[in-house]
């Protein structure tokens, strides 16, 4: 079912300088990136030591990153008196900080987040960066950089929790799996971008039905997942069909063009013949392959 993930490759150059007396360079202000489609960049770390940092496509930029979507001289970081800004160099697809298109230039704050392309670097500043690096470490092991909910680690360690208590509390626990329709569509009609904008945006509408107690993740590719603690297949089968009504109900709009998304839910229940966590998945997994198979944007149970 993973249908996502383009082949761009993402290639990163170290920042160098720095500028003697430089109050920024003191503080090592940096950018973190916190997703890319090269995992072996994930946590990548570049100190802001000159001015300004060039970020495109081109090989004589500071930050060099591939990619059709990246354009050869895409946005720049420079450093004013009051602090450090990003500015789009006129490129094609845009500069995107904390998932809005900026006009031109944007002041930076602790934390916020830069998409170029495919790839979102996270600024951050402080007395503390350091700190706040390794927090920024710690955090992308369990939340996923693009939709910023839960990971799949994080999820598979949620669920093991939640088997365990529902066992030993005799209680019910219900699992959903779920994935966008013909996502390679939306892709290929109309781009990765596009892509990225509709995993982000179904994350949000799925975030406003869930209860505080449940456990939204990302499973990977456009494949998410939810636990419910304490709920029955009834429960689980009323909120799996509200969120399939929501989902195709809710506009996506990418850089003004309307998209149509629907999803196909799979529902399962914890049974006592479950060895592991793994059956109860694999069982949502296989009402989620028949809801496919069944006509799409349904639910099966």
């Amino acid at each position: 079912m993973g249908e996502t993930n383009s082949e761009e490759k993402t290639r990163v150059t170290v920042v160098k300088g720095p500028p003697s007396g430089s109050s920024a360079a003191a503080r090592n202000d940096c950018l973190v990136v916190i997703y890319t489609q090269d995992a072996t960049l994930l946590g990548k770390r570049f100190v802001l030591e000159t001015s300004p940092i060039r970020i495109g496509r081109g090989a004589d930029n500071n930050i060099v990153l591939d990619g059709d979507s990246v354009s050869r001289r895409h946005a720049h970081l420079e450093r004013q008196d009051d602090g450090w800004r990003v500015v789009d160099d006129g490129s094609t697809n845009g500069t995107l900080l904390n998932d809005e298109q900026i006009e031109g230039q944007a002041q930076l704050s602790n934390e916020d987040r830069i998409k170029v392309g495919p790839t979102i670097l996270k600024y951050l500043t402080g007395t503390d960066v350091e700190s706040l690096y390794h927090e920024e470490i710690y955090r992308m092991t369990i939340v996923d950089g693009l939709t910023q909910i839960h990971n799949k680690r994080y999820l598979h360690e949620a669920l093991e929790r939640e088997t365990i208590r529902a066992r030993r509390h005799a209680r019910d626990l219900g699992f959903l799996m779920f994935d966008l329709d013909h996502f390679k569509k939306v892709n290929d009609d109309h781009g990765h971008l596009a892509g990225d904008y509709v995993l982000k945006e179904l994350a949000h509408v799925v975030t406003s039905r869930i209860r505080r107690d449940e456990v939204f993740a990302r499973y990977g590719g456009e494949e998410f997942a939810i636990i419910l603690p304490e709920t029955d297949l009834a429960g689980a089968t009323a909120l799996a069909d509200s969120i399939r009504e929501k989902v195709e109900e809710h506009r996506f709009v990418f850089q003004g063009e309307r998209i149509k998304v629907t999803v196909s839910i799979g529902v399962a229940l914890l049974e006592d013949s479950d060895k592991t966590s793994a059956d109860l998945i694999k069982r949502a997994d296989e009402r989620l392959f028949d809801a496919k198979r069944g006509g799409r944007n349904r639910v099966c149970a």
